[in-house]
């Protein structure tokens, strides 16, 4: 039986210093693979090898992964600063406008850490450099040291809206997650709910309103252990069943509504 091809947006990674390459981690093929149940394939992100209109009659569905370069400030209204950190602006091209597209569509868009941001800033919102300079907040980075397995253990808790979507998919308000990024959300657009939420209160899970298919988002990274985790399985699954769907009727599945 045929797969829903799943296109992974991939990052601009350089090899020596000097051999440029695209790159996806493997722990987001093989949540694809092993429980989206899709076939994965990186996508250079890139306007000068691919477009917009070509990923959307290629792909079934898409994954914005995370990555190191945030996406630039000026694509939210505000001047580049030291504090930004890096960015890459060839796959701000193509994944803000992949976005919008999608929504439109009801196409599946599944956006994870910097995907989570890729989409806020699509849909109008606007990102604070370093969300652990402000009052209140706590830091949310990767630790620097440790194994894979202490960089992306279970850090916070996420809170979830009474009734939404992610409440329904979990049957439960609050779940455990791990925390690797620096920047967050601190604006969110008229259309990009924010569903879930730290205990300092940074946005840690959305979705768009009144989009006709998938929009699920989130700020933590499901795709480690996503075979086993009891967060990330859901998330992965339910992203499959709307891939599925898309598949084979090319028609939205709604889970992204509200109530």
């Amino acid at each position: 039986m045929a797969r829903p091809r799943i296109g992974i947006i991939s990052n601009l990674h350089v090899i020596n210093d000097s051999y440029r390459t695209h790159a996806g981690g493997v722990m987001n093929s093989a949540a694809v693979a092993e429980v989206t149940d899709g076939l994965p394939l990186l996508i250079p992100a890139d306007p000068r090898f691919v477009s917009v209109d070509e990923l959307l009659e290629t792909f079934d569905g898409f994954v914005l992964t995370g990555g190191r370069p945030n996406v630039h400030p000026e694509e939210y209204g505000e001047d580049e600063t030291e504090a930004h950190g890096t960015f890459d602006r060839a796959r701000d091209a193509i994944t803000l406008p992949l976005v919008r597209a999608c929504v439109e569509r009801g196409q599946p868009v599944f956006g994870i850490c910097r995907g989570f941001q890729e989409v806020a800033v699509a849909m109008g919102s606007a990102l604070h450099p370093e969300i652990r300079d402000l009052p209140g907040k706590m830091n949310h980075r990767m630790p620097p040291e440790g194994t894979i397995e202490e960089k992306f253990a279970l850090r916070h808790k996420v809170t979830f809206s009474e009734g939404g979507p992610f409440h329904r998919l979990y049957g439960t308000r609050k779940v455990m997650t791990n925390t690797l990024h620096g920047q967050a959300v601190i604006r969110a657009g008229e259309r990009f709910i924010i569903d879930g939420t730290a205990p300092d209160g940074t946005a840690e899970a959305a979705y768009i309103k009144d989009a006709p298919g998938f929009t699920l988002s989130v700020q933590w990274h499901p795709e480690y252990n996503a075979a086993e985790d009891p967060v990330s399985r859901p998330l992965f699954s339910a992203f499959g069943d709307a891939a599925r769907a898309w598949m084979d009727r090319r028609q939205p599945v709604p889970l992204a509504r509200t109530a």
